[in-house]
């Protein structure tokens, strides 16, 4: 009986229900049973349920009411969930068929109970979301009291509120968002599971690290290259930078970089995370559903975008680098076997992905599964050669069972976060529909659009950018793509281009401040303040905001996969590089001569990037890409006089210092 005791913990039952909920996503994405809508009915109570489990076990829901209050709060969330969850089970086709429209007292009752359980667990998780949820919610309900006419509308009831985000299925709760978090990503989330439960994901970091970390301004370049890496699978520039950072930031403060610098480094490397495929921030599966298009056509574009991101990121970091970091060689350690294997296992994984993919044609959910079990038969293989037949040391306490746990709580620990993001933007998007907002919004941007599509294009970026403030990225996206993205197709606009533009709008919000989740993981694990560790990463990517522009002229870079976009790829990577240069790089050391030199180069960069002229595009991208070769030289040489000049003059100014209290001190004593 003791022993039976000492098992019943929350970490064991945790433990149970996303096994659960892991076989039965399992089971799901090999046989599709049921659908989609029917999975999301029952597995959006169970996500609620580990949510509940996880807090209890890190953390009290309410600290003020205390260990038994918190044990009775949670096991009324448990208990409501599991009541929806039998619930559905049982009477799933009758509210979906029979009932529909016409719906029994106790379906409202279970779908009151989802709903205010949803709205509260998004309080206490996304504070910013749960509020523009409560002014909708009120906006619903009192809409025919509002003075603008803009905003007027005749009301709804507060039963139609609950049915409309979570009987009706088709919005709301269950809708389309937690089905995508529950089919296609939950399958990509698989990789970053099985990758972690591996040690794959230190392996890749300390390979990357042997091999360019060799040099001491070389070694924020080791963040750029993890991030962009593990970024690949993890979707989330907070977890990025969490898994990177952790090792990446320490090892730069080491080597003599400064804190910011090093938080920024991450901080802007790690957001290119959320660009490369094949994850997208979870933004990119919606965006295939909102085109309609195979979600390899959006992986197709991702790739583009994620090369001039990463062009100008490297760039801006190697700049910064020569001029801030002493030009030394670093004795890098030496990689065991084993992580070069793991190494190699993870990124032939990711091309056999994007095989199965473009080559093969297989859907993304089946290929993710596929290639999540190839990536666990060779880390498994690895892990039984390295343990048992060459009797490697640091294999002999890690266990089989311990490392498929493992898997199960991480897959779980990502899955659930997402599905109640995705429910609570699915009540967002309900409670938009059916007050009419949407359509509003739509005719006042058609409206703008008739005065100027310049100004439609800079107030959708005005609205992105707020949006982002508050928002993570995939709720940005999806807000800003209802609204904004039908009226610019229905102006002509590409419906890529269209997508892509909000899309990266969504990416740049994150960052933008007063917030960025991203930047303050980075700032803590560098111990560097917030608010300096934000804007040294806006700088390091602000180049990359003219990208978001340089599509609507540059349209094959999203619209004509193929030569055509490889064209406007680097045009594009060209322009944004020679704003990068203007911006951190030194032509010569004299600032007369310098800055006018760059200003140059900044107009020539806007050739490859806005000029309409294909032929005027490559010209100034000639040009540019002799300029840069040009500056990047005279920076190397530069950078480090530049730098022992400004030791000099510190060394200079503490000396003058230490001479001042000195005779201070002196006359004093006289």
């Amino acid at each position: 009986m003791d022993r039976i005791k000492a098992l019943i913990t929350l970490r064991n039952l945790s433990f149970i229900v996303s096994s659960f909920f892991f076989f039965y996503l399992l089971h799901y994405f090999i046989t599709g049973a049921g659908g989609p809508l029917q999975l999301a009915t029952r597995m959006v109570p169970i996500a609620i349920i580990i949510y509940v489990l996880n807090t209890l076990q890190t953390k009290n829901i309410y600290p003020r009411l205390g260990t038994i209050g918190n044990m009775i709060v949670g096991a009324i969330y448990i208990a409501i969930a599991l009541f929806a969850f039998i619930y559905f089970l049982y009477e799933y086709q009758n509210i979906f068929m029979y009932r529909a429209g016409s719906y029994s007292d106790l379906d409202i009752l279970v779908g009151a109970l989802v709903f205010f359980l949803i709205m509260e667990i998004s309080r206490k998780m996304h504070t910013i979301l749960f509020a523009v949820n409560v002014v909708l919610v009120v906006y619903s309900l009192y809409g025919y009291l509002s003075p603008i006419d803009f905003f007027w509308h005749p009301g709804v009831s507060m039963t139609r509120i609950i049915t409309s985000t979570t009987l009706e299925l088709a919005t709301g709760v269950y809708g389309r968002y937690a089905q995508m978090a529950l089919t296609l990503v939950a399958a990509f989330l698989l990789l970053a599971a099985v990758a972690k439960a591996f040690g794959a994901q230190n392996a890749i970091i300390q390979y990357i690290y042997a091999v360019f970390g060799r040099t001491k301004h070389n070694i924020p370049q080791v963040a750029v290259l993890s991030s962009a890496t593990l970024g690949a699978v993890s979707g989330s520039g907070a977890a990025n930078t969490a898994v990177t950072g952790s090792f990446t930031i320490p090892l730069m403060i080491k080597h003599g970089i400064h804190p910011v610098y090093a938080g920024a480094v991450e901080t802007a490397a790690s957001m290119g995370g959320l660009i490369m495929p094949p994850l997208m921030a979870v933004a990119g599966f919606i965006m295939a559903d909102f085109l309609g298009v195979p979600y390899w056509d959006v992986v197709l574009r991702g790739f583009s975008l994620g090369f001039i991101y990463f062009s100008a990121v490297i760039m801006s970091v190697y700049l910064l680098s020569v001029s801030s970091v002493a030009q030394e060689e670093v004795e890098t350690p030496d990689v065991a076997l084993y992580d070069k294997l793991k190494t190699y296992s993870f990124f032939a994984c990711i091309i056999s992905l994007i095989i199965m993919m473009g080559v093969i044609g297989y859907g993304p959910m089946r290929a993710a599964v596929y290639t999540a079990c190839l990536l666990s038969l060779l880390l498994l293989l690895i892990h039984l050669y390295f343990k048992y037949k060459a009797g490697e040391i640091s294999f002999q306490d890690q266990k089989l069972p311990a490392m498929a746990r493992d898997i199960i709580e991480t897959h779980a620990d990502m899955a659930w976060y997402l599905v109640i993001l995705m429910s609570t933007l699915g009540i967002m998007i309900g409670l938009f529909t059916v007050t009419g907002f949407i359509m509003r919004m739509g005719a006042l941007m058609m409206q703008l659009g008739s005065v100027s599509i310049f100004l439609t294009i800079m107030v959708a970026w005005a609205f992105g950018w707020l949006a982002g403030t508050g928002l993570p990225p995939t709720a940005t996206y999806i807000v800003v793509a209802v609204i904004v993205a039908p009226p610019f197709i229905a102006w002509g606009i590409n419906p890529w281009v269209a997508h892509i533009f909000v899309f990266l709008i969504s990416v740049w919000g994150e960052l933008s401040p007063p917030t960025s989740l991203t930047a303050a993981v980075a700032s803590r694990l560098a111990n560097a303040s917030f608010m300096r560790t934000m804007m040294t990463a806006l700088k390091i990517c602000l180049p990359i905001l003219v990208m978001s522009f340089a599509i609507f002229v540059r349209t094959d870079l999203v619209t004509n996969p193929g030569w055509a976009q490889v064209r406007d790829t680097f045009l594009v990577a060209t322009g944004t590089l020679g704003f990068t240069f203007a911006m951190f790089g030194r032509f010569v050391t004299r600032i007369s001569l310098d800055i006018p030199l760059k200003l140059t180069l900044s107009l020539l960069a806007l050739l490859p990037l806005f000029h309409p002229d294909l032929l005027y595009a490559i010209v100034g991208s000639v040009i540019v890409t002799a300029a840069l070769v040009v500056g990047v030289i005279q920076h190397k040489r530069i950078g480090p006089l530049r730098k022992l000049q400004k030791e000099a003059a510190a060394a200079a100014a503490e000396y003058k210092q230490h001479k001042e209290k000195k005779d201070k001190k002196e006359k004093s004593r006289k």
